[in-house]
């Protein structure tokens, strides 16, 4: 179980390519299940996360080389329906196999999807939405099985802007027969990259980005080279890190658009923030205010994924300031390792109530989940003396290279492997 040594209190400064999207990259390698020609992923980070789904497409039949940064896919001998357990229990975004599998075989067995412990994220709107296109589904001993002799176009109404049933959804609609409608579509940009990714293979989707997206079914898909967003979340931490500890940063691979929510509130912080393509430039002197109230909600809205980082960053800001997590219930499990830290928080339920404090101090402290981790860095960067996160399995799951980017930029993190 490795570890990071954090000597905090050193401020950030320098440039920091950002990585693919994570949450890009897991859809585009799921997809590439629809095509029989070699399909070719540009700038494929090395995360836990990603090497897993390569797993899963092994599994299944796929030939996959990794040549530097680029993954190379080759579906033609898939062959095997089944998800394997054993994976998917590590990877919560194995269920996008769901929708490619069905396109592919007409049918498709997965257990429940693992991941993170944040709560319940049940797949009813994934699975609902792919009865609607005619897909039959029996759960059974913790098994999904689902089986279709045809897939039909239909119009989908999601309950909640998923982003997972949204990508899903469309994933079985791309070569199903007719137009499928998804009404209430999630809008973050990684939809816009399948969209793009998707049609590049010669799909027919428009609409990603708004509230309804619209599927032509066509018959066949081709393969492609092609390289994916990069990761707002990972640029968000960066920029996080950097306001909470001062300094000056600059993210190159992430348009301000991406990540608006979040620099909205590191302004108010007190941060300057200068903007051009997909450059951002943040200047902090560390000594933050607080804002008053900060609500996660579906893009273009304040990001669940940023929650956690931007909490440690409010826990030295000057005042309090009220979190409302509307997405994950139980995405408040860091907070207990924050106080460890001298944090001064109180949670109900999906409120967390921050007291900024003068200073943190380094304490020894245990990563619960992939986001929760990144917010202990984030806090050790900025305290007092010596701190030590633990089991870095989770951040391992979402940032490559997390303890070499931090340190290019002046922080004093080792890692320690165990």
């Amino acid at each position: 179980m490795d570890k990071y040594i954090i000597d905090g209190g050193e401020k950030l400064y320098g440039k920091i390519e950002i990585q693919s999207a994570k949450n890009t990259v897991l859809p585009l390698l799921a997809a590439s299940v629809l095509t029989d020609e070699p399909v070719k992923i540009r700038g494929v980070p090395m995360i836990n996360d990603v090497e897993n789904m390569l797993r899963i497409l092994t599994e299944v039949g796929c030939k996959i080389r990794r040549q530097k940064d680029c993954a190379l896919i080759d579906s033609s001998g898939a062959a095997s329906h089944e998800i394997p357990t054993r994976l998917t229990k590590e990877l919560r975004s194995s269920v996008f196999m769901l929708g490619s599998v069905l396109t592919r075989f007409r049918r498709a067995k997965i257990s429940y999807p693992g991941g993170c412990d944040i709560g319940l994220r049940p797949i009813d709107l994934h699975l609902s939405g792919l009865k609607r296109l005619g897909v039959k589904i029996v759960e059974k001993d913790g098994y999904i099985h689902c089986e279709a002799d045809r897939l039909v176009g239909a119009e989908i109404l999601l309950d909640f802007p998923s982003v997972g049933a949204t990508e899903n959804i469309i994933l079985a609609a791309v070569k199903a027969e007719g137009i499928t409608v998804i009404r209430n579509a999630a809008k973050e940009p990684e939809i816009v990259d399948l969209q793009r990714f998707l049609n590049v293979m010669g799909a027919k989707v428009r609409g990603a980005g708004g509230g309804t997206v619209v599927i032509e079914g066509v018959k066949r898909l081709h393969g492609l080279e092609y390289t994916p967003i990069g990761d707002r979340i990972e640029a968000g931490t960066h920029l996080i890190a950097a306001a909470s500890c001062g300094g000056e940063i600059e993210t190159n691979g992430v348009p301000s658009e991406n990540i608006a929510a979040l620099l909205h509130k590191l302004r108010e912080n007190g941060c300057k923030i200068y903007t051009k393509n997909d450059r951002i430039i943040l200047i902090s002197d560390g000594r933050l205010k607080s804002v008053n109230l900060v609500e996660t909600m579906p893009f273009p809205g304040f990001p669940t994924d940023l929650q956690a980082q931007y909490s440690a960053l409010c826990c030295t800001a000057k005042g309090a300031t009220l979190v409302v997590e509307n997405l994950f219930e139980t995405r408040y499990r860091y907070a207990a390792e924050l106080k460890r830290m001298g944090a001064d928080i109180t949670i109900r339920g999906r409120t967390a109530f921050i007291q900024g404090v003068e200073k943190l101090h380094g304490a020894c402290v245990t990563a619960s989940d992939l986001r929760g981790g990144a917010a202990l860095v984030v806090a050790a960067l900025k305290a007092e003396g010596q701190s030590t996160v633990m089991d870095l399995s989770h951040v391992d799951r979402g940032y490559a290279d997390f303890e070499g980017k931090l340190r290019r930029l002046g922080a004093k993190i080792r890692r320690i492997r165990v």
